[in-house]
């Protein structure tokens, strides 16, 4: 089928053509068939690179020229970005959406496509943001995603409540790997495409002492290094390919970088340039280890690393200038990086209590359908590798011959429910208990096990859960949210977080830095670091060195309590506490065996979390409100509370407010009194003008405190 016969836009057509796509691939001919751009309801199975994301497009734009918004999910913020960036200049507007939870972004309602994470969109259903009424289609992509234990409940609640509202939505569900399509289309009420048809030929193997064994055939491997997986990457780019390996953990992804850059030797001045920048840029020992590796053109990839440096990677890669990357199983979770090889190597991993299990089926196909460059590479090869020949036989049987697993809903208990049966009652989608059973019955949990039983104890207990700590209340046999239950739900806040929030809050007398961010770590809402050899000794030093400051009391041992859980948490607020000390990011990489990546994810997380405490704060101890909010700002830019009136400045951050601040300037007066003259060398004469054209034109945001930018807008913050 030709792209020109299509019912599009003139102008969507000419980019298509431009970009060389003239004729539809054989699943999005099918697509075509049944109904996609007349408003069709489709689950799209197919594999990677065989595009199921044109389909959306295509499907956008037949909405937007019939006066439609189309809303497009994703289940990672970098990834909406991605989405985000590929929709663009093609005749649309196209807003991104994946910021703070409280907000409407009524501005977004102006594009005819919003790309948005599903916690985002869910949080804008709680906010009762009024362009949603507005949206005719749903596109999901990564639906297998349902299946997450730890965002499968939003994503499967976002869809039902979607669909509550406009019963008539098209809705497009993008996957290259479910087990279960026919179920899971007919709880979306959609026709499924599915296919194993590539655009690029995927082959699959297993590889043993230098031979790949394929189905039918082998080859041989020439055996330049020691290392089976050196040999491996060597002969992909000896044919003229990239490679991507698969690994269980960083300490593995960066050993064999090493060595695979080691094998390659120096690479293109290009390459050169780019080490000089991750070397300027680095300050842990692993950050130059990736300088040296981009150096020889190989790299690792995992989420320790500082957003500025993958992105490097990912583009270096991108251009062909990088020949490898070895990777932890985060690359694997949608971004666009495919390579004519990938090694899966690592193919179990160890899981607490169970020892060494293999990997998901599903996660082994995400991999493998990274293989294969459209346009680029003849063929795409996925490789195993067996640590003996009877390894051969199992590793075809239990992943190459394996279907993916069936998707199962996440939502069969009371925590991955409770906060989302506030929010129905909060935004008034229904009100009394024949309503939320009903609800209910249209999620994909009802649908696939067909018994009301369980979800109905599990309304009863989330019912008397919200009542027990007043977040609704019953008048007149109908539910009704209370003040606190209508912010608990609208700040997408788990009530028990809220519940313990506003407990400890309540009862505090005097502010501690550490005892706050240990109550925020020790809610279900924040992710926390694992324990390694040595820790629980380093956080019980903290707690008889600072005790008196914490907030949380250590559970005592054997009385049903959770160390390690105490512990985690700790030592996640350790973290923090150093970060707000204006700690360096190698001290605190070295103390808590963590990466840049690392402290930006806990920042992030925990930024969101320490707003919501401050409007709970000022509901229920006001008192605390205003330390609370300079924590607000402490935590974006990493500063004690004495360089807030300093960092508020673009292009000030925690470093060189520090310098400004020893040389006797602490605030925006004294920096006035100081002129550039004074200030030029502390901060450079470039830095210098660029501040004092801030003073000169107001560009401080008073309101907010800071100004409105971002790590990803100014890296500076961060680095000084």
């Amino acid at each position: 089928m030709r792209v020109a016969d299509l019912p599009l836009p003139e102008r969507l057509i000419r980019h298509y053509h431009g970009r060389g796509i003239v004729e539809l691939y054989p699943p999005q001919t099918e697509c075509i068939a049944r109904g996609v751009l007349e408003g069709k309801s489709l689950l799209i199975a197919i594999p990677t690179a065989s595009g199921k994301t044109l389909i959306a497009e295509m499907a956008m734009h037949q909405h937007a020229a019939k006066g439609g918004k189309s809303l497009y999910i994703v289940p990672l913020k970098a990834l909406a970005s991605e989405k985000f960036e590929e929709f663009g200049d093609k005749g649309l507007r196209v807003g991104l959406s994946t910021g703070d939870f409280d907000r409407r972004d009524d501005r977004l309602g102006r594009n005819d496509i919003i790309v948005a994470t599903s916690e985002k969109v869910d949080s804008l259903i709680r906010n009762s943001t009024p362009w949603l009424r507005e949206i005719t289609l749903l596109v999901v992509d990564e639906i297998h995603l349902l299946d997450a234990p730890g965002r499968g409940p939003a994503l499967e609640m976002v869809i039902a409540k979607m669909r509550h509202q406009k019963p008539d939505l098209q809705i497009i569900a993008l996957s290259a790997t479910i087990g279960n399509p026919e179920e899971l289309g007919g709880w979306l009420r959609a026709e499924t495409v599915v296919s194993e048809w590539r655009p690029v030929e995927l082959y699959q193997g297993v590889y043993f002492r230098g031979r790949i064994q394929f189905h039918g055939r082998d080859r041989a491997v020439e055996t330049k290094s020691r290392f089976e997986d050196v040999n491996l990457v060597l002969d992909t780019i000896k044919e003229g390919g990239q490679c991507l390996v698969f690994v269980s953990s960083r300490r593995n992804a960066e050993s064999l970088a090493g060595k695979v850059a080691s094998a390659l030797g120096e690479g293109s001045p290009t390459l050169q340039e780019w080490a000089s920048r991750l070397q300027k840029m680095a300050e842990t020992e692993g950050e130059r280890r990736l300088a040296d590796c981009v150096l020889n053109g190989a790299a690792f990839h995992h989420a320790g690393l500082r957003r500025e440096a993958r992105a490097i990677v990912e583009a270096c890669f991108r251009r062909g200038e990088i020949k490898c990357i070895v990777s932890t199983p985060t690359l694997a979770a949608g971004l666009n990086l495919p390579a004519r090889r990938v090694v899966i190597r690592d193919h179990h991993r160890y899981q607490s209590g169970e020892g060494m299990v293999p990997i998901p089926v599903m996660e082994y196909h995400q991999m493998a359908g990274r293989a294969g460059r459209p346009h680029l590479d003849p063929y795409g090869e996925a490789i195993l590798i067996a640590r003996s020949r009877e390894d051969i036989p199992e590793l075809f049987r239990w992943f190459i011959e394996s279907p993916p697993e069936r998707i199962r809903s996440r939502c069969a208990t009371v925590w991955s429910l409770c906060s989302h049966i506030l929010s129905i009652i909060a935004t008034r989608f229904v009100n009394d208990r024949m309503g939320l059973q009903a609800f209910l019955q249209k999620t994909f949990y009802h649908h696939q096990k067909g018994d009301p039983e369980l979800l109905n104890a599990i309304l009863r207990d989330s019912l008397e859960y919200l009542l027990e700590h007043e977040m609704i209340l019953t008048l007149g046999g109908r539910y009704v949210a209370t003040e606190f239950g209508t912010l608990v739900s609208r700040i997408y806040l788990d009530p028990r977080s809220a519940e313990l929030m506003v407990g400890i809050l309540s009862r505090a007398e005097a502010f501690s830095t550490l005892g706050f961010l240990q109550m925020i770590c020790s809610t279900p809402d924040m992710p926390t670091l694992s324990l390694r050899r040595g820790d629980e000794v380093l956080c019980e030093r903290a707690v008889m060195s600072m005790g008196d400051e914490l907030w949380v009391e250590m559970p005592l041992y054997g009385g049903g309590g959770n160390p390690e859980s105490y512990f985690r948490s700790l030592k996640t607020a350790m973290l923090l506490y150093d970060w707000v000390e204006e700690a360096g990011e190698a001290i605190i990489c070295e103390r808590y065996s963590v990466g840049p990546g690392d402290i930006h994810t806990m920042v992030e997380s925990v930024a969101w979390l320490i707003h919501a405490a401050g409007r709970l704060a000022h509901m229920f101890a006001k008192h605390m409100f205003p330390e609370i909010e300079a924590m607000e700002l402490r935590i974006r830019y990493g500063v004690k509370r004495e360089l807030l009136p300093l960092v508020r400045l673009k292009g000030i951050g925690r470093v060189r407010a520090r310098r400004l601040f020893n040389n006797g300037i602490a605030d925006i007066s004294a920096l006035r009194a100081a002129g550039i003259a004074g200030v030029t060398p502390i901060l450079g004469a470039g830095l210098a003008r660029q501040v004092f054209s801030q003073l000169d034109g107001q560009e401080v945001d008073e309101e907010s405190g800071g100004l409105q930018t971002t790590w990803e807008d100014y890296p500076e913050m961060r680095n000084g």
